[in-house]
């Protein structure tokens, strides 16, 4: 039972804490049976990006910006239908909303350096052309009668 209870960490020390967490439960449509119409096994975990303290303002810009679309007013919702138990369903949508956030945090890739083409590949392909093209002209050129 350990699973559920504290914080869930994002990346390094930094961590969402459960208060800020909003669980919303309801009857799931997956696998189950006849006790799918009586348990409310499926799980919803928002968690209000735009208000919270828990993440470094670098990270809250960083994710605001990253998950913009799926945003609604500054909050980001999970949901977690594929488990039959609703525990393992509440496990499941904080762990998503765990590797989402990490990935939106992330910081951007270093930019691509461009380099050049060193002159002597350039100058063995030229001269390959140039030997193939000839092998090519000499076929057609001979005189056939």
């Amino acid at each position: 039972m350990d699973g559920m209870s504290g914080s869930h960490v994002i990346r390094g020390s930094v961590s969402l804490p459960e208060a800020e967490l909003m669980w919303r439960f309801s009857r799931s449509s997956g696998p189950g049976g006849q006790h799918v119409n009586t348990s409310d096994s499926k799980v919803e975990l928002s968690f209000d990006l735009a208000k919270t303290e828990a993440l470094p303002a670098v990270w809250k810009q960083r994710a605001l910006e990253g998950l913009a679309g799926r945003l609604v007013d500054g909050v980001v919702t999970v949901r977690s239908s594929e488990h039959r138990s609703q525990w393992r369903n509440r496990e499941a949508a904080a762990v998503r909303l765990a590797a989402l956030l990490a990935e939106a945090t992330a910081p951007p890739p270093k930019p691509r350096k461009p380099t050049r083409i060193p002159r002597g590949v350039n100058e063995r392909r030229l001269r390959q052309k140039k030997q193939r093209s000839e092998t090519k002209q000499g076929r057609s050129a001979r005189n056939w009668n």
